[in-house]
């Protein structure tokens, strides 16, 4: 059952896109840890990490947008998307890893969540007797949150958008206007951390990055929307740069208005400064219960379809997660999945642990798409022709830059990231033969690159002289010699181009006959891992065959310079009258022409070296 097969959907618009989104932009990480960052790193090194982020963020984002341009977009989202323009074999490797940064999302939301609770941490010990523990509230809300899910489907998550983004917009305003206790108001901002012993600059950027991550949210809806390749470009690109602007202002904020020292250990520091302070609590509550229905909708579709594709090793395990139901293909056994693997991460309980997880799960996929992304613009393969083109520097920008950070933030870690990343990919090629890969990508690559060096050549003039040799032979496969002799004149320095003569017209035989003698003469090139250009030509004679290899252009983007031909000793008269013929034709472009002759044990023992000039 593919997902062609099983699409179902709810015909929504641009404004899904964009609210789930920038709820999950403006979510966890901004209410919990923008005032750490800002404590820990001052206000020069929060706007840098913000920065920093975006250099890896907008890249994607626009990769995302450029390659929901390039196919019709169906369920499954980001891996969807990613798997029908580069290959299952590429997008299963990113889906994997996708979905497991999706999946653990779940968790780090519900973690945040229970974290605005913290206010009546001392009522509960009091009322209970017992210290509080953020799982009490995680834990629960989970499984409440699952079960929902579970019986309302993806209509609950849109619905519950516009209450949140309402209530968002509602917090920020109310923070914006605040100013906070005068006792807690610094003399000056502070431009650099005052702390006597602050956390690593890294260390804050690994922990404030996944609010980086929720531009592509909304991409999750894919199957949902009426016209995808319109509304995920527009909502995702108009999130990210919205999210941006709203991150800066909160950070200049919380500068401006606390100490360092107040802003460091204080992770609901935005509720003190808020006109009204319980708004800031309410705003996170909402934020990160909307962000969790955001990532526990969107996991699960990814899931469903990479089962969908059969990308998992166990086929049982494919048609299970792959199952929908109803008209909408609500995945619900890939929700139990991802609800079980959230709930484990869930018991982890520490919101930091559980970030710099997620952190690395969607540096390592971003990394990934951007990189793909980047061999995309150069491989300029016909497949690939998005609507909406994004920048080769602005990819390789991102990819660059994730690989950076993750080996940055945790060595050992991102390293293994890779591994992993590279073994999935791996395997799934192993298991899918014949389908797109990176050898296809990189083979577009390389063609790309010829073709543009061969356009430079050919308006440079030449300086230096070097041998570019072309060969004519119907003995190929009778004689060694001139083939081998050729090799030696082109090795390293030269280029050498040999023809395998074949006469007869240009009909079905002869053409099928050439392509076989083509694919001999390449093997037995590669086994002696020479360096020369192999081919067949088919031509009603030897002089016709001559007058085309010596009018085409050379393989190196230069003009052939020279032309070896050759006789064997016990050779007849018409072998020398095509010798002949073809030494007088090469004197008309002006060519080197080179002869040679060779007995029957050809180069003998090679322990001496005769050169006539």
């Amino acid at each position: 059952m593919t997902m062609q097969d099983t699409q179902g959907g709810h015909g929504w618009g641009t404004a899904p896109v964009f609210l789930a989104s920038v709820s999950t932009i403006l979510g966890a990480v901004m209410f919990l840890r923008f005032g750490y960052a800002v404590g820990h790193t001052g206000l020069v090194g929060a706007i840098l990490i913000i920065l920093l982020g975006h250099m890896v963020t907008v890249p994607t984002a626009l990769a995302i947008a450029e390659i929901s341009t390039n196919r019709r977009v169906e369920g499954g989202g980001e891996y969807f998307i990613i798997s029908r323009s580069f290959g299952i074999t590429i997008g299963g490797a990113i889906g994997i890893s996708l979905y497991m940064s999706q999946a653990i999302s779940v968790a780090f939301y519900m973690i945040a969540f229970a974290e605005a609770f913290q206010p009546l941490t001392s009522r509960f010990e009091e009322l209970f007797g017992i210290s509080f523990d953020p799982r009490f509230i995680s834990l629960p809300a989970t499984l409440i949150l699952v079960g929902v899910v579970l019986r309302k489907g993806a209509d609950l998550g849109v619905k519950a958008l516009w209450v949140v983004a309402g209530v968002l917009a509602l917090s920020l305003a109310m923070f914006f206007i605040g100013s906070g206790p005068v006792s807690m108001q610094p003399e000056s901002i502070s431009l650099f951390s005052e702390l006597d012993d602050p956390d690593t600059f890294m260390l804050v950027f690994a922990i404030v990055f996944p609010a980086f991550t929720g531009m592509t949210a909304g991409v999750g809806l894919s199957g949902d929307l009426a016209q995808p390749r319109k509304s995920i470009p527009t909502g995702i690109m108009t999130a990210t740069f919205a999210g941006m602007l709203v991150y800066m202002l909160v950070v200049v904020k919380l500068a401006s208005s606390v100490s360092s020292e107040g802003l460091a250990d204080n992770y609901l520091i935005m509720s003190d400064i808020a006109l009204w302070g319980p708004i800031i609590p309410i705003g996170l509550a909402c934020a990160t219960i909307s962000s969790a229905i955001g990532s526990i909708l969107v996991a699960p579709r990814t899931l469903q379809a990479l089962g969908s594709d059969s990308v998992i090793p166990r086929s049982h395990l494919n048609s299970y997660v792959a199952e929908g139901v109803g008209e909408a293909n609500e995945p619900r056994n890939a929700t139990l999945v991802t609800s079980a693997i959230a709930i484990v991460f869930v018991m982890l309980g520490n919101v930091d642990m559980v970030a710099r997880i997620v952190s690395m799960f969607f540096m390592v996929t971003y990394g990934a798409l951007c990189a793909i992304s980047f061999l995309e613009h150069f491989a300029a393969r016909p497949s690939y022709r998005p609507s909406f083109r994004s920048k080769w520097y602005l990819s390789l920008l991102g990819a660059v830059m994730c690989l950076i950070l993750m080996l940055q933030m945790d060595l050992p870690f991102a390293l293994g990231s890779i591994l992993v990343m590279a073994s999935l990919y791996e395997g799934i090629r192993r298991s899918r033969e014949g389908q797109a890969d990176l050898a296809q990508i990189f083979q577009g690559v390389m063609t790309q690159l010829t073709r543009h060096m061969h356009i430079r050549l050919q308006k440079m003039p030449l300086n230096d002289w070097r041998p570019s040799v072309i060969s004519i032979s119907s003995r190929t496969f009778d004689r060694s010699a001139p083939l081998l002799f050729l090799e030696w004149l082109c090795d390293r320095y030269g280029f050498g181009t040999y023809f395998h003569y074949i006469e007869g017209r240009l009909d079905q035989e002869n053409y099928e006959a050439s392509q076989e003698v083509r694919d001999r003469l390449i093997e037995v090139v590669h086994q002696r891992k020479g360096a020369i250009y192999m081919d067949a030509v088919i031509s009603p004679s030897m002089t016709s065959a001559l007058g085309q290899g010596l009018q085409m252009p050379g393989i190196s983007g230069m003009s052939n310079n020279s032309l070896l031909l050759e006789f064997g000793r016990h050779d007849g008269p018409e072998v020398i009258e095509e010798v002949v013929g073809g030494i007088l034709m090469a004197s008309v472009p002006g060519m080197d022409r080179l002869v040679l002759r060779h007995g029957d044990n050809f180069f003998g023992a090679r322990k001496s070296i005769h050169v006539w000039l």
